[in-house]
């Protein structure tokens, strides 16, 4: 069958949380455009959708996770569900359901300088249809790892394990653990908020780690909010305040993490030795090599998972694995670890643009050799941006500050009649030097994967700060015409 293209000024690529919000913020700040939003899944959600293992939740508060100009009332760690129904509350309150279209995979982007214009080839999941979009702006919102596929390393063996293995990403509905025997392989968020999710259910969970993990233990509520709304404050303004406060709080622990990393560490070493006691062996499974927030700080509330080890019910295994084996695992060490079941929570498969083939009048784009302009779009390729958020805070707030400038650019480019916006670096530029996409951040699933991404440098507005501090600034007063962006209106009206 044949379908007819359909074109809409502006494609929002993904329905999760970067996507819906770039919708409310299109919708809102550019209402004379036309947008539709193309999304993979079945629903919207993104990793909220596809993510199913026990006990899945927020490591981030949703005070800054949840959308700014959406009060979030409950807990400030959530579970999926919650998070689910609050995105969906933002797509029905703001009518924005029938701009979304599910089962719609990108497959390929084309932009001719010809037309002024993306060419989008689609295929439906569901019937596995082609399809065809056009628009005049590309906003990528669909996430940095692959949803299909976790990262799983090659161990020796691994096919002689009699029992199951299984990623976290990818959980089956049927995995029956009960009574059953759980080998846990990881020590990030994901295992630290699976472990205490199944380990009453399990006969016994082993949390397998190479090296360990740094984790804040507190309560899930904010003492901030209830006060404010025992004072009947609206909600509006409880929401803003808190996000205020825990954003404050944050920039201050980074700042302390850099300048005095001993003491952060004593004091995150202190609160998991007031749960499992002096006499545990802290030093060696949760006292990491590296300083403090260099990887992403894990939140477990109320302790739950060092609770599960002081019961019992869990344990900690720390070393390198040798070998699997029938019955499970064997470490250097030599100590044999046996399983009904192996779960790998061992990272993501990170991919550049959702994999997708970008082609810019005829030749691949190949995004390792572009240099990003503010973290959100990359040199010599026009009129498409990358929603990519935090790594030490919510990724919600930096998709808020990308929505903002989007608009801004829009609104600017149809004021002055410009079609097209490119950057490009300024004879200035050309001798800055070249830097990671992300270079002060150093969990394993970034650093095997930075040689994909795209560069930065060392100034404005080439660099990726990772600073929400910084880029609030950025993004809100820099000028758009600021010599490092071309405009070019359309050959109609040279």
């Amino acid at each position: 069958m044949i379908h007819a293209t359909e074109h809409f000024d502006v494609l929002i690529v993904g329905a999760g949380i970067s996507g819906i919000g770039s919708a409310y913020h299109l919708q809102n700040q550019c209402p004379d455009k036309t947008y539709v939003v193309l999304e993979g899944l079945e629903s919207y959600g993104g990793t909220w959708w596809m993510h199913r293992y026990p006990g899945i939740r927020s490591d981030s508060d949703l005070y800054t996770f949840g959308y700014r100009f959406k009060p979030w009332t409950s807990a400030p760690i959530a579970t999926a569900q919650e998070i689910l129904k609050y995105m969906g509350e933002v797509i029905e309150e703001n009518e924005l359901r029938p701009h979304i279209r599910y089962h719609h995979k990108i497959t390929k982007a084309t932009w001719s300088g010809e037309n002024n214009e993306w060419k989008i080839e689609v295929t439906k999941t569901d019937s596995g249809a082609k399809l065809t979009f056009t628009c005049n702006f590309l906003w990528m919102c669909q996430g940095y790892y692959r949803h299909a596929q976790g990262y799983t390393p090659d161990w020796p063996n691994m096919d002689q394990f009699t029992g199951t293995i299984v990623h976290p990403q990818t959980w089956p509905d049927d995995l029956e653990y009960k009574d059953k025997k759980v080998i846990v392989i990881g020590s990030g968020a994901t295992a630290a908020t699976l472990i205490p999710a199944i380990a009453n259910d399990c006969s016994h969970v082993t949390m397998v780690q190479r090296s360990p993990t740094y984790f804040f233990i507190g309560s899930n509520i904010n003492e901030l909010a209830d006060q404010l709304r025992q004072l009947n404050i609206p909600e509006e303004w409880t929401h803003e305040i808190v996000r205020r406060k825990i954003l404050f709080d944050q920039e201050a622990v980074t700042k302390l993490s850099v300048e005095e990393p001993e003491f952060v560490k004593a004091a995150l070493l202190e609160g998991v030795r007031g749960i499992l006691g002096d006499d545990y062996d802290i030093d060696t499974h949760f006292t990491p090599k590296y300083r403090p927030w260099r990887q992403r700080l894990a939140f477990v509330p109320e302790g739950d998972l060092f609770h599960g080890i002081k019961s019992g019910k869990a344990d900690v295994v720390t070393g390198e694995i040798e070998t699997f084996t029938p019955a499970g695992l064997r470490m250097k060490s030599g100590e044999e670890i046996t399983a009904d079941i192996i779960v790998t929570a061992t990272g993501f498969n990170l991919s550049v643009l959702g994999d997708i083939s970008f082609c810019v009048d005829g030749k691949p784009v190949d995004f390792a050799k572009t240099v990003t302009y503010r973290g959100m779009m990359f040199t010599g390729i026009p009129n498409m941006l990358w929603v990519f958020g935090y790594f030490r805070a919510s990724w919600t707030l930096r998709a808020d500050l990308i929505g903002d400038f989007t608009c801004r650019l829009l609104n600017h480019m149809g004021k002055t009649g410009n079609e097209i916006c490119v950057p490009e670096w300024r004879e200035s530029d050309q001798d800055m030097p070249e830097r990671p996409w992300i270079d002060s951040f150093t969990s394993g699933y970034m650093e095997r994967s930075m040689h994909m991404f795209p560069r930065q440098s060392d100034r404005e507005p080439w660099i990726n700060p990772q600073n929400f501090k910084r880029d609030k600034k950025m993004f809100r007063k820099s000028p758009l015409e600021d010599g490092a962006m071309r405009f070019t209106k359309s050959r109609s009206r040279v």
